[in-house]
């Protein structure tokens, strides 16, 4: 009896076997699951919420945060899969695949009497092993730093959107990543806004350097196209305002009320008309029509300021957002005012094209042309609400491809090319370990197939023959090879230009030996929590 029952009678309890019979099942069953998901011809899951809203995806992080999973095994091995895509934004669903495969494998020396330690004593010497082969294999970006991750950004969407759509985005990523980037900084992929519009195909998906702001001019005879913009952003209000204390004012007669409008008046023109005159001093007096002007306040601007700003020839925008003031600044360059006191030229910014779009009832402001922006849009587009939501998934993994590669200063070829290779590195080094330990190397090193078969599996390929194949082409030309997913025959990945990031790699190595290692090491499962004794 164990000894969990003496103290709690109604405790559930699975001892040795059934344990990890248990844990198995599970992550033999999440494996089932996201399997079909894997690669460039992996298949869709449809996603139906409670509500009757549509999710269509293939992307494993998206699909195991929208399950809703019970199981407490496979709930950790989400998490922490999960955790992966929070940490390098990739190789969720591979780290699934690894994970059940390396429980199935250990699952089969355990039934032979082989005790889970040395299995896990061996996961670790394989991984250690797997780790210097994937450092022997990294490509550095010092050549062709551009294609390379073009590369890598096309090989990760590949595997979430169809290939046309993929080879539009990678331009799009690549070039937004490559626009914030600067020399000894961190790169922050906040400065790269995604703003969406139910509108037209996916394949009008853009990238705009500036900004796009969902609110537009709101005075009918303001212009709704500049060129060669001068850009004032501002946090002024510009409209009449009620004192903060209770007061009155006493008069006598019309005249004397009239006087106290007129001052009241005055306080706000008066802050208009300082703008004008730095417009007027900026783009001349006269209104030449070379140079626009736009004022963009996060405050109010009254109706009688606004006629004012559009008779002197200046677009105003009125109460924007307070993230789209602080883009504005890194996009179009000078500093956010906020007193008209000390207005001068060099506060203003530049944009070569600022216009409005109008979409239903919906009014858009782009802000365009903006020279060396250090914010820009990713502007995704699509006829319904899934399809846009399945572009914003790709993309944001895109743009962590890209980061990645940056930050590493390397990639490794992919297409299962890593996994055959550290495959053949294991078996050569398996001799070399003392002891039963061989038995973990050797699942260890089984275990990495899953990918290449899977691969295989999904193109409706046979999975045995092209792992014959890859192994016959690697031990002739000891050359990372990969699967070529149309005809089943060996590529070469490099060649190819299919890259995976370096920090995703090692990161899937070291997240599922550790998961894999702490599963198999579990040999009592006890429920025991005070709700089952309250059950009582």
């Amino acid at each position: 009896m164990a000894a969990i029952k003496s103290l709690n009678p109604k405790a559930e309890v699975a001892r040795s076997t059934q344990a990890l019979a248990i844990n198995i099942s599970a992550a033999r069953g999440l494996q089932d699951v996201l399997k079909t998901n894997l690669g460039p011809k992996g298949t869709m899951k449809m996603l139906v919420s409670g509500a009757g809203d549509i999710k269509m995806t293939k992307d494993g992080c998206v699909l195991l945060n929208e399950m809703q999973i019970q199981h407490p095994t496979a709930s950790l091995i989400a998490k922490v899969a999960t955790a992966q895509d929070d940490i390098t934004g990739d190789g969720t669903t591979s780290n699934v695949l690894i994970i059940g495969e390396l429980l199935k494998q250990a699952d089969l020396y355990v039934d032979e009497g082989v005790h889970p330690r040395i299995i896990t004593e061996g996961f670790e010497l394989a991984k250690d092993k797997a780790l210097e082969v994937l450092d022997s294999m990294k490509c550095d970006l010092s050549t062709n730093k551009r294609e390379k991750l073009l590369n890598v950004s096309k090989t990760s969407l590949n595997t979430k959107v169809h290939h046309k759509l993929a080879d539009q985005l990678t331009e799009i990523v690549v070039d937004a990543v490559l626009a914030i980037k600067r020399e000894d900084e961190p790169i922050n992929l906040h400065m790269v806004e995604i703003m969406d519009m139910q509108h037209k195909l996916d394949c009008d998906t853009s990238l705009i350097h500036g900004i796009v702001m969902d609110h537009g001019a709101r005075h009918p005879d303001m212009k709704k196209r500049v060129e060669n913009a001068f850009v004032l952003t501002c946090n002024v209000s510009m409209e009449y305002e009620k004192s903060e204390v209770n007061s009155g004012f006493f008069y006598k007669s019309a005249e004397e009320r009239e006087k106290l409008v007129e001052a009241e008046r005055r306080f706000t023109n008066d802050k208009v008309n300082k703008v004008i005159a730095l417009k007027n001093q900026v783009c001349g007096a006269g209104g030449e029509g070379e140079q626009g002007f736009v004022v963009i306040n996060q405050k109010g601007i009254d109706p009688m300021s606004l006629d004012m700003l559009a008779k002197a020839g200046i677009v105003a925008l009125r109460r924007a957002k307070r993230r789209n003031m602080e883009r504005l600044m890194l996009a179009c360059g000078g500093s956010a005012m906020n007193s008209v006191d000390d207005l001068t030229p060099d506060c203003l910014g530049k944009a070569g094209l600022v216009y409005e779009h109008v979409l239903g009832e919906s009014k858009y402001t782009y802000v365009e042309h903006c020279q060396n922006p250090r914010s820009v849009t990713i502007l995704i587009k699509g006829p319904n609400k899934h399809t846009i939501t399945q572009i914003k998934d790709a993309v944001r993994d895109g743009l962590r491809a890209v980061k990645n590669a940056l930050e590493d200063d390397a990639v490794v070829p992919g297409a299962g090319a890593f996994q055959i290779a550290a495959y053949e590195a294991l078996m050569k080094y398996k001799p070399s370990v003392r002891g039963r330990a061989q038995l973990g190397v050797q699942a260890f090193a089984d275990s990495l197939l899953v990918i290449p078969k899977t691969l295989a599996t999904n193109a409706g390929l046979d999975p045995q023959e092209t792992i014959v194949k890859l192994k016959q082409e690697y031990a002739s030309t000891n050359m990372p090879v990969g699967v070529c997913l149309k005809t089943g025959d060996a590529i070469l990945p490099v060649a190819d230009g299919i890259f995976d990031n370096h920090c995703v790699m090692k990161q899937l190595l070291n997240s599922s030996c550790i998961i894999a290692s702490n599963l198999l090491l579990v040999d009592e499962m006890m429920r025991a929590g005070m709700a089952t004794l309250k059950q009582g």
